[in-house]
């Protein structure tokens, strides 16, 4: 699963995997947490450019009543996505790429828990595969949330955790936004755990269990001794 998140990589790092010229500012987040908007990327219609919105994060399907539902969707299996009626039309046409550069995740030590943070070793950004949707309020505001794909673990983090978020390859890219492709088996091949060479699980400090601290020093690794 993938219950807390980071993006810190500078604004043209960010620009330059996704391909996109301008960017809004983005402040570093060290500590992404359900609820709060942060960056992902879209192509709404065929032959539009990408470009790279903020969505609150807990996907709350069109027809539903109560924003609230969106706490419980922050994940979404993705071996069920396309049968499942909260993801299945966001699957056929409402696909994103979920910014990022690291996530957490925690391993049973004693009593507590020790958090892990997730990333790639050159500390370059990457992109969960998420699905986004658009609900109304009862004011007439639209809302457009999202919900990050979820598959088996690799071997690295399977000590930690037996679900991680689906990666995309930027290769995959292109495919993956295509509001055109809604061919199930096509989208289905590209959720599977990443590899493990070029990422690495580094132990952090537990100020990163509250939602509210957002602070480089969540991604600091512990010192020993």
């Amino acid at each position: 699963m993938c219950g807390r998140y980071t993006l810190s990589s500078p604004n043209d790092a960010v620009a330059d995997l996704f391909e996109i010229r301008e960017l809004p500012f983005l402040a570093p987040r060290w500590n992404v947490a359900p609820t709060q908007e942060t960056a992902v990327v879209r192509v709404l219609k065929h032959d539009e450019p990408r470009q790279l919105d903020l969505l609150r994060w807990g996907l709350v399907p069109y027809w539903a009543k109560d924003l609230s539902i969106g706490n419980k969707m922050i994940n979404a299996r993705s071996e069920s996505v396309a049968e499942k009626p909260a993801y299945k039309r966001s699957f056929r046409k409402q696909r994103c790429l979920v910014a990022t550069d690291g996530f957490f995740e925690w391993k049973k030590a004693g009593k507590l828990k020790q958090p892990y943070h997730i990333r790639r070793q050159d500390r370059r950004p990457f992109a969960f595969a998420g699905l986004w949707d658009r609900w109304k309020n009862p004011d007439g505001k639209l809302i457009d949330t999202f919900t990050i794909l979820t598959t088996s673990s690799n071997e690295l983090i399977r000590p930690l955790h037996d679900r991680m978020p689906v990666i995309l390859d930027r290769k995959d890219f292109s495919l993956w936004l295509d509001p055109d492709m809604n061919d199930p088996v096509r989208l289905q091949e590209l959720l599977v755990p990443a590899p493990s060479e070029g990422m690495e699980t580094v132990p952090v400090s537990r100020v990163v269990n509250s939602p509210t601290h957002d602070a480089a020093d969540c991604i600091e690794p512990l010192v020993e001794g």
